[in-house]
C-alpha cells in the first residue's frame, strides 16, 4: 500500500506563490497517477493536477493552467506543485493523491490512497 504526504502549504498575499509536495512511502511505478486536489468546506473535492508518473504527461484544472506546475522527482518519489499568482479562490486544503486506476483530473474516486491535506490561504 503507497501512503502520502503533502506538505509546503501555507498562507500568502494575492499574486504569490507556494511550492507544495507530495512524497509516496515507495517507489511509485507504471501505471500510476499522481493527483493534487483541493476542497474548501462543503464543497466537492476539485482535481487541480494530475501527472502520468511513467509518461510524465499532465492535466490541469482551467482555472490554474498558466500559473501552477506540477513536476515529478521519481528518485525521491516526490511529486511537485509550483503554484504561481495565487488568487484568494485557490484558498483550500490540497490533497495529493496516488492510484493505478487512471489518470483522470476529474476522477478524484479513482485514487485510493490519499494524505492528510496541507491548507492554502491566499489573502487579498
Amino acid at each position: 500500500q503507497v501512503q502520502v504526504e503533502e506538505s509546503g502549504g501555507g498562507s500568502v498575499q494575492t499574486g504569490g506563490s507556494l511550492r507544495l509536495s507530495c512524497v509516496a512511502s515507495q517507489t511509485i511505478i507504471s501505471p500510476y497517477c499522481v493527483g493534487w486536489f483541493r476542497q474548501i468546506p462543503g464543497m466537492e473535492r476539485e482535481g487541480v493536477a494530475v501527472v502520468s508518473i511513467i509518461t510524465g504527461a499532465k492535466s490541469y484544472a482551467d482555472s490554474v493552467k498558466g500559473r501552477f506546475t506540477a513536476s515529478q522527482d521519481n528518485a525521491k518519489n516526490t511529486v511537485y506543485l509550483q503554484m504561481n499568482s495565487l488568487k484568494p479562490e485557490d484558498s483550500g486544503m490540497y490533497y495529493c493523491a496516488a492510484g493505478d486506476g487512471g489518470c483522470n483530473i476529474k476522477s478524484p474516486r479513482q485514487f485510493p490512497y490519499w494524505g492528510q491535506g496541507t491548507q492554502v490561504t491566499v489573502s487579498s
